[in-house]
């Protein structure tokens, strides 16, 4: 079994010790409420059903993310707090992630959050572009091709993009994955023209994750597969923007509400 340390986890951690002292307290030592309770006592009754609250929402509803980095550009920005739907690809156990009721599959085009393989306690979020079986080809020449098929691109006005160069004007791109559903449609950036290539075929239970700032992006490309059992949830919309960082734009509230496709 795997477990995953982080703000979940210790939420849970939390929320299990306040259950325990109530428990302890009432039960096994046969108190009654008193006028002046322990302050223990009085902290965990006071704290526990809020932790019970906030457990069930970021575990099996909805939970914020913060967007740390610009590998999805022009989706999403550095800066982006973006709402990320639990319960999309199924029910999952807290902590341990295991998958106990069935809700969805990932869809080819999906704009995913999940725990990144290399490092299991860091969160990632990229685009799903390959699922079990497909065979994923990225050309020299920056051509996406899903199963013997090149995606269909067509082309958008030039992006300003704030490079390690500086500001330069890259090629923007409107993208139309096939899927089962009908077609799936998103924005993509692309700074130059070659590079290296390389093809895969997802194996079972994984899938190939793809930033849509595609020459600046850590994904399937370098590491490999991202396993389903690492899916945290589907991302659904901006709910506020707040770049601090030098250069950034701090508030925007042009991004709030923004979908996320």
């Amino acid at each position: 079994m795997e477990i995953f340390y982080g703000v979940e986890f210790w939420l849970v951690l939390v929320t299990l010790i306040c259950a325990v002292i109530l428990f302890i307290y009432r039960f096994i030592m046969g108190r009654k409420r008193a006028e002046k309770e322990p302050v223990l006592i009085d902290y965990a009754r006071s704290f526990f059903p809020v932790l019970i609250v906030v457990v069930v929402l970021r575990s099996f509803v909805i939970e914020p993310f913060r967007i740390p980095s610009g590998s999805m550009i022009p989706t999403l920005e550095i800066g982006d707090f973006i709402i990320v739907q639990k319960y999309a690809y199924g029910i999952r156990l807290p902590v341990i992630n295991k998958k106990i009721i069935e809700t969805g599959e990932p869809k080819r085009g999906d704009v995913v959050v999940f725990r990144y393989p290399v490092d299991p306690s860091i969160n990632f979020i990229k685009r799903l572009v390959g699922l079990p079986g497909d065979r994923i080809q990225w050309t020299s020449d920056k051509k996406l091709i899903i199963n013997g098929k090149m995606v269909d691109e067509e082309a958008l006005e030039p992006y300003p993009y704030d490079s390690r160069r500086g500001k330069i004007d890259v090629t923007h791109l409107k993208e139309t994955f096939p899927r089962e559903d009908g077609v799936h449609s998103h924005n993509v950036i692309i700074e130059s023209s070659s590079g290296a290539g390389g093809e895969w075929v997802v194996p079972q239970g994984q899938y190939f994750m793809m930033g849509d700032n595609r020459d600046n992006s850590s994904d399937s490309r370098y590491w490999g597969y991202m396993p389903e059992k690492y899916l945290v949830g589907k991302a659904a919309f901006v709910w506020l923007h707040w770049n601090w960082q030098p250069g950034g734009d701090g508030f925007n509230f042009s991004r709030i509400g923004t979908s996320l496709k």
